[in-house]
């Protein structure tokens, strides 16, 4: 059976598969090689109905951005508020969402950043997300009493150890990085997480087993 043109899997794709695509190049090769007519080919589709979706290659760049504010930023900003029972247990929150089944994608992040080295706009939208990252983080610590400046400092020492660990694309096993968690949270926060804790953390974030 033929799709109507207006279907999001018709002929002419959908925007989230543009974007997808897009996405993927982006993290692949960089900004530059995000054009019409390689993604185009890449999904199979002509180049004429990515104008369905998008008035120009300017359009896909910025919805980028903002798919990248959505994904990332969000991550953090949902890791911040999300319910926790003491502060220890809002730092593995938001240590989670950087881990490799986290919501935080490093990939986009490194592309992100490296455009913006190049671009003074895309630079503004990034020192924007750090902001809003930092201010999220700061608040987390607020929550749990912890005074303003000190809180302002120990948000800088979390997001800025996660943020080094993307731009220097650090390679650790699950077991390295659990290893190191219970202290990165006592540097964050002032006393270690407990074993409880550390089990909940675990059991949600251990990668599974591929089944044979």
């Amino acid at each position: 059976m033929e799709q109507k043109e207006d279907q999001p899997g018709g002929w002419r794709g959908s925007r989230e598969g543009w974007l997808a695509a897009a996405r993927e190049v982006f993290i692949e090769t960089g900004f530059e090689a995000v054009k019409i007519q390689p993604l185009a080919q890449r999904l199979g589709l002509s180049r004429t109905s990515f104008y369905w979706f998008f008035e120009n290659r300017e359009a896909l760049l910025q919805a980028l951005l903002s798919d990248w504010e959505e994904t990332n930023t969000g991550a953090i900003l949902g890791a911040s508020t999300a319910y926790a029972e003491t502060l220890q247990e809002t730092a593995l929150n938001l240590i989670g969402v950087f881990l490799e089944d986290g919501a935080f994608s490093p990939g986009f992040e490194r592309a992100v950043r490296g455009w913006a080295h190049g671009d003074a706009a895309v630079a503004t939208r990034v020192q924007a997300a750090d902001a809003a990252r930092l201010a999220a983080i700061t608040a987390l610590f607020t929550r749990f009493g912890v005074p303003a400046h000190e809180a302002d400092v120990r948000a800088r020492n979390a997001y800025l150890v996660q943020i080094g660990y993307i731009s220097m694309q650090m390679r650790e096993s699950f077991e390295e990085r659990l290893a190191r968690i219970p202290d990165y949270v006592k540097i964050y926060t002032g006393a270690a997480p407990n074993a409880r804790e550390m089990a909940r953390f675990e059991a949600a974030h251990r990668p599974q087993a591929t089944p044979r």
